[in-house]
């Protein structure tokens, strides 16, 4: 296809670079990656060996040693480019990102917007890379806080958003004066490959050291594993499941790194008898199917006032019945495929422990065969009847399937219901009722990081800090004042005085 090769993809890839660099290395395995949409078979990709990892920290390593004098407003310049960059590239980018992760063609473009919206994010930041000054209990002394660049920042992200997290990460450690280090997901290298490409321009235009944005293809048994154990990576931003960040923690612990962790999401949206239900209906689906329910803030649970329930349920079953399911390259579908087999696998699993448990099929969950269905990754997005306790509900199926809990009482009673799973990730109301609202935003109300009023938990923008509570991991990306993350943390005292008084009144004569 011609995007690919307007990227620079090509038929076999090396998957480790120091910035300009390929390494040609093609005796640590191979991954062939097909696409989940067509079945088709895109291009190969050369895994990165422990050498090779070796010899990219080292380089990154030593571009932070020249990166983090740069002045940070100088910084900026060079992720404005990138920005500029990834202008010229949204349209062959976002469909790569379709045709190899299967989401919509819309998604796709909206991702690579979403790498172009953090670039002038950062670039703002980077004159605003502020701290704090204090008054000191001592006379004639002065005390203020600053932040300094912690080193080499290593982005670990999903399949599900290919590109876009790791912008999230590497625009703003840049801007703070970072170096990057990008392992991606192995089910999606070569929109990873692409983006390494296209910085590439900017690094060579800038004569920047190898090293500033570097980049491995690897497997996690051995380069992931290398790299939590790694004390020259003060720091980890991982996408992923629970299970595997909770071993990422652990490690990453236990050598005292810092860790960013994205990890699973149970998200819920409330339905209250003063819902705006034509408000409320296309925030749902798109929430429930977007990406083919594989997003961390995907909507798994449907909170409903009985009152309104049946209505509710018949709205959502017509508005289901309505959804184009295809091919994610043709523009005019709704659902793409899911990631492989084995995320299809896990779907029809996941139905089957809901019957088990007492609930009910509405609508869907059939695997799609026949014409424009070769893959065997596409699903009919399923609806579902069940409560809240259900053993399957409690788990995050990384798959379209929604399911409508009915609730009796007041809003707390609903608010209970959404909190009560293990993650915490994100959630929403639609109410027309300011005191419902206000609770659910209250210390009572939602304990997710994200929580949002008469829109869907869906969509978050990179102007807010992204990120979730509980077995959410508790990290926060992207927006607001996520960039501390990024940093190490100084407090300085200066004493401009002929004396050197003790805090707390202590004397100590000599």
């Amino acid at each position: 296809m011609e995007f690919l090769k307007t990227l620079g993809i090509e038929e076999y890839n090396y998957g480790s670079c120091t910035g300009r660099e390929w390494k040609k290395t093609d005796t640590a395995g191979k991954l062939d990656i097909y696409s989940p949409g067509s079945g088709d078979k895109i291009a190969t990709v050369y895994q990165a060996s422990e050498e090779d990892y070796e010899q990219i920290v080292k380089k990154a390593s030593e571009a932070f040693l020249l990166w983090r004098d740069v002045p940070a407003p100088k910084r900026g310049e060079i992720v404005r480019q990138i920005g500029d960059e990834l202008r010229k590239y949204k349209d062959p980018l976002g469909r790569l990102v379709s045709y190899e992760m299967g989401k919509s063609l819309q998604e796709g473009w909206g991702e690579v917007q979403e790498m172009i919206d953090i670039c002038d994010f950062a670039v703002g930041l980077s004159r605003q890379l502020y701290g704090l000054t204090m008054h000191s209990e001592r006379p004639d002394h002065r005390m203020y806080e600053q932040w300094h660049p912690l080193g080499i920042v290593c982005t670990i992200s999903a399949f599900n958003f290919p590109v876009a997290v790791w912008s999230w990460n590497a625009m703003l450690a840049a801007v703070c004066g970072d170096v990057n280090l990008w392992k991606p997901s192995s089910k999606v290298p070569l929109a990873a490959i692409a983006v390494q490409k296209i910085v590439a321009r900017v690094i060579e235009a800038n004569n920047l050291p190898e090293g500033v944005f570097s980049l491995i293809v690897g497997k996690g048994s051995t380069i992931g594993e290398q790299i939590l154990n790694d004390k020259r990576i003060p720091l980890i931003s991982l996408t992923g499941s629970t299970r595997v960040g909770k071993h990422a923690n652990s490690v990453i612990a236990g050598r005292f790194g810092k860790a960013i962790m994205e990890l699973g999401g149970n998200n819920a949206i409330i339905l209250t008898e003063n819902a705006d239900l034509q408000l409320a209906l296309p925030a749902i689906v798109f929430g429930a199917v977007g990406t083919a329910g594989q997003r961390c803030t995907s909507t798994r649970r449907l909170i409903i006032h009985e009152s309104i329930f049946d209505k509710i349920k018949d709205s959502i079953i017509k508005a289901y019945g309505s959804l184009k399911i295809g091919n994610p390259l043709d523009i005019a579908n709704h659902v793409g495929p899911l990631i492989d087999k084995g995320a299809v696998k896990d779907f029809c699993n996941a139905l089957e422990e809901v019957k088990k448990s007492g609930g009910k099929i509405l609508y869907g969950g059939e695997v799609l065969t026949g014409a424009g269905y070769e893959s065997g990754c596409y699903v009919k997005p399923a609806i579902c009847e069940v409560e809240n306790h259900y053993p399957i509900v409690q788990e995050e199926t990384f798959a379209p399937i929604l399911y409508l809990i009915k609730y009796k009482g007041d809003v707390k009673d609903a608010i209970a219901i959404q909190n009560d799973v293990v993650q915490g990730l994100s959630s929403a109301i639609f109410s027309l009722n300011m005191r419902e609202t206000e609770e659910f935003l209250s210390t009572r109300g939602s304990d997710c990081g994200i929580a949002n009023v008469n829109i869907g938990t869906s969509g978050a923008e990179i102007g807010g800090a992204f990120g979730g509570e509980k077995e959410t991991g508790g990290g926060r990306e992207s927006g607001s004042d996520s960039w501390r993350a990024y940093m190490r943390r100084q407090t300085n005292t200066i004493n401009y005085s002929d004396k050197i008084p003790l805090a707390q009144g202590i004397k100590f004569d000599l």
